[in-house]
């Protein structure tokens, strides 16, 4: 197989329509059904079906796609290496929740692209903090953001950047809104607008309730942070979230805290990558410039960035 096969198996994988992978590659889009078909056929398994109008991968297909995404790095990699290119250039594919995509990330992207216009980024959305550690695992993510307690994982480098603070929020008008010292028992009859299951802060907030034996059955669980907060401004109950995707509605009274006692459970952003993974030069620029951007508003930062040692040996398994 040849790697300009894979890079359109890649592409296809990824946009499952092989007319925009052909405009995207420049082929002729019966020059990306024949490179398809040769691989198929050496690897001896349908990559693609299609169900009605829509093409999906195979399980089989799903399954190579993670070595192709490994081949083509190392490949990128090997070219690198060879040439001692001087300019950066390359990939990162990085994976994130939603709220640090909204909230924390855009001025990092911004600033690194700014450093590095020929190093291309690719983002995965994660759907929790688990999901993103799997795909850490089998190599599809070069980096992750992720939002949990401090402890270590088998076979990853997790850095903590910062301590986030997690509030409960409601209405501006909800009759809580100016009560004082709220306990677990005070919400029970509430309606609770949550995450999906999985999500670290909703696993503290119902480990907490479950520690005094109180259990809220009224619950509407959403895929979206926007759509809880926009339901909760309009009435439909209150929610746990982070203090960074509420600051800027409490700030204009879009939203209210409720004076609640926070659970004893602390909740870090980190940023984790495999171990056996090769540092390329964009790679450590981004953890180091990731470093830099989460530490300049703290008083009392983690790491001082000015004489933080390399990357790759300060963190070992």
């Amino acid at each position: 197989m040849e790697t300009k096969q894979l890079l359109t198996f890649k592409t296809a994988a990824e946009n499952l329509n092989f007319t925009q992978t052909a405009r995207m590659l420049n082929f002729a889009q019966s020059s990306v059904t024949a490179q398809i078909k040769a691989l198929e056929s050496e690897l001896g398994a349908l990559l693609f079906e299609r169900l009605g109008k829509r093409l999906v991968l195979t399980e089989a297909g799903r399954q190579f796609k993670l070595y192709a995404d490994k081949i083509i790095t190392l490949t990128e990699e090997a070219k690198q290496v060879v040439r001692g290119d001087e300019e950066q250039t390359g990939t990162l594919v990085i994976g994130a929740q939603e709220s640090q995509c909204t909230y924390r990330l855009p001025a990092l992207l911004k600033e690194f692209k700014a450093r590095f216009p020929n190093v291309k980024l690719v983002f995965r959305p994660s759907n929790s903090d688990a999901h993103a550690r799997e795909q850490l695992l089998e190599g599809v993510l070069d980096i992750a953001f992720i939002m949990d307690s401090c402890k270590p994982r088998e076979a990853l480098h997790i850095e903590t950047l910062i301590r986030e603070e997690l509030k409960i929020v409601a209405s501006s008008d909800h009759p809580l809104a100016n009560a004082k010292n709220l306990t677990p028992k005070d919400l029970e009859h509430e309606t609770f607008l949550l995450t999906e299951a999985g999500c670290s802060y909703r696993t503290i907030l119902e480990r907490t309730f479950a520690s005094v034996s109180v259990y809220p059955l009224n619950k509407f669980e959403f895929a979206s942070i926007e759509a809880i907060k926009q339901c909760v401004m309009s009435g439909l109950g209150i929610a746990f979230l982070p203090g960074m995707v509420v600051a800027a509605d409490l700030r204009e009274g879009k939203l209210a805290e409720l004076a609640w006692e926070a659970p004893e459970d602390a909740l870090f952003t980190q940023i984790a990558w495999h171990k056996d993974k090769w540092m390329t030069p964009p790679l450590l620029a981004f953890i180091e410039l990731t470093r830099k951007v989460f530490h300049a508003g703290q008083t009392a930062p983690e790491h001082n960035t000015d004489d933080a040692k390399p990357v790759e040996k300060t963190f070992t398994s």
